[in-house]
């Protein structure tokens, strides 16, 4: 029930505030660009990810049922804005707690073990380029 209203507050609230914090040079946060799965509507959503190869871990910290991921799937991919570039992804690949928690930061690793998060997803990234607004 709290995580689930954690979700809500995130989506509307939390999301708008750390967009600002994608295009910073630093940090984890990046914007991820995708496409309604039966509206066709663009969106924007504001996640925390970590550089792994030639990708990116994104912790699934809500589940695989919240909307971004369940896009991203649906299309098979979408755009990921992080440290002001732009970048094109494929379709999200699970990957396991034990790999993915290598790229992140102890503190962090620290955190998504004391909540619970057992599910991360691997996004295979194209060549980076200056993200426009």
């Amino acid at each position: 029930m709290f995580r689930d209203q954690m979700r809500i507050v995130n989506k509307y609230v939390t999301n708008k505030v750390f967009r600002g914090f994608a295009s910073r040079s630093r940090g984890p946060f990046a914007v991820m660009r995708h496409v309604g799965r039966r509206s066709g509507k663009p969106y924007e959503t504001t996640l925390m990810v970590w550089h792994l190869g030639e990708g990116f871990v994104i912790a699934l910290t809500y589940g695989s049922k919240v909307d971004w991921y369940r896009n991203v799937v649906a299309a098979g991919g979408g755009t990921l804005l992080w440290h002001g570039r732009a970048s094109a992804i494929g379709k999200p690949e699970p990957i396991d707690a034990k790999t993915a928690l290598t790229a992140f930061p102890a503190l962090f690793r620290f955190i998504l073990r004391g909540t619970g998060t057992h599910e991360f997803v691997w996004v295979k990234a194209s060549v980076l380029e200056p993200a426009r607004a």
